[in-house]
């Protein structure tokens, strides 16, 4: 940056993010954080309530704003260097003209947030605003880390983001034009709908990427690796629809009845995508799903009590409430899944015979499971970097079956 700021204390910053809590909460005495061209460099707002503060051209370089609540805040040609968002709320956040070089947004939420070039009018160091100067920032996120943020909706045309990680991210439907994502980690991003054109992603990789509905051909994509790369549904698969659902239906009527009407549906192996929420909150006990693909859907209230779904793909399903009680979720991919309040509890099958969940070897990167019921589910070797979950939740014995280094926190 190429202006100097005037520095600011601790101590200083604290009094005016109290203010600006007592705005943001209704309380008296309120008054909202509007600070520009000042140095923040390493200071600590972590968990702090800044929505809608305004920071135009200040300086956080190394800052820490973990678990900060930066909803609709400017952060307008902010230096943001190294800085610390772990699981940080951008909701729309004005992040134009940023410098992100080496920050951390591990599992943040960046929805909508504004990532495009910005022109900062710069007032002279003595003469102020008499004399101003206008500076066009490029986005630059060269090397930051965003592994498992969600960037639905995001505005990053023509920034660059060189090596920058974004493993296992939700970027559906983002603007990603003429950006530069070369050498990039994308693997697991779930980018259906965005949009990529002119974009350079060479040698970027994207194993296991979901690019259903991304003109990829319209992107640079020399030594890109996209092994695994999950595109949209074949012919087959949408034609087939109609009769998988009238298969669910089927399979509801026969939970329905108790078993007189109907009978529990096989989907082993179908691309179930096609289907969307026509799945949702049907009674589907003992359905089988193995392998099959079910990333994306809207399962909401879905009743799964002993269903099948070793090795299934269920990447970013909403699973808020649904009951998987007994279910067996072997191998099975979890990742950016919400399964807020979910039932994922023992099922009774008989006079003091209790059917567990069956976790082994499943991968829950950055899943939401805040209020998800999880007693005496088998979790050997499952993987929960970054999960959303109480870790009171777990019983000794299922934070021993998870891997060294995976045993999650509470957000």
């Amino acid at each position: 940056m190429s202006f100097d700021r005037r520095p600011f204390s601790q101590g200083d910053l604290n009094m005016l993010v109290t203010a600006h809590e007592r705005l943001v909460e209704g309380r008296p005495g309120g008054r909202r954080l509007v600070l520009k061209f000042v140095d923040l460099n390493g200071l600590d707002l972590s968990g702090r309530n800044l929505a809608e503060a305004d920071f135009t051209g200040c300086a956080l370089e190394n800052a820490k704003l973990a678990g900060a609540r930066l909803n609709g805040a400017v952060l307008f040609c902010c230096d943001l260097r190294g800085a610390d968002f772990t699981g940080a709320n951008l909701v729309r956040a004005d992040l134009r003209g940023a410098c992100l070089r080496g920050a951390s947004l591990m599992g943040a939420d960046l929805t909508r947030a504004d990532f495009r070039e910005g022109i900062l009018a710069v007032p002279h160091a003595t003469r102020g605003l008499a004399t101003v100067r206008h500076e066009t920032r490029q986005g630059i996120a060269d090397g930051a880390t965003f592994a498992g943020a969600t960037l639905d909706g995001i505005h990053f045309d023509g920034v660059t983001a060189f090596k920058a990680d974004f493993s296992d991210c939700s970027m559906r439907g983002a603007t990603l034009k003429g950006a530069n994502l070369k050498d990039a980690n994308l693997s697991g991003a779930m980018l259906e709908d965005a949009t990529v054109e002119g974009a350079n992603l060479s040698g970027a990789r994207l194993t296991g990427a979901i690019l259903t509905g991304v003109a990829v051909e319209r992107a640079t994509t020399n030594r890109a690796d996209m092994t695994g790369a999950l595109r949209a549904p074949t012919h087959d698969a949408l034609s087939r629809a109609d009769s998988l659902a009238e298969r669910a239906l089927d399979a509801n009527a026969w939970a329905e009845s108790g078993g007189t009407f109907g009978a529990p549906a096989v989907f082993d192996g179908e691309d179930l995508r096609p289907l969307g929420d026509r799945l949702a909150k049907l009674k589907l006990p003992g359905l089988s799903a193995k392998h099959a693909c079910l990333a994306g859907m809207d399962l909401r209230g879905v009743g799964l009590q002993g269903a099948g779904l070793e090795g299934a793909d269920l990447r970013g399903c909403d699973l808020r409430g649904a009951d998987l009680r007994g279910a067996r979720l072997n191998g099975v991919l979890l990742n950016k899944a919400d399964l807020r309040g979910a039932n994922l509890g023992a099922l009774p099958i008989g006079r003091d015979r209790l059917l567990p969940v069956m976790l082994v070897e499943a991968s829950l990167r950055y899943a939401r499971l805040e209020g998800a019921v999880l007693d005496a589910a088998r979790l050997d070797g499952a993987d929960v970097s970054g999960a959303r979950i109480d870790a009171t939740a777990l019983s000794a014995d299922q934070r021993l079956a998870i891997d060294a280094g995976q045993v999650p926190r509470a957000a």
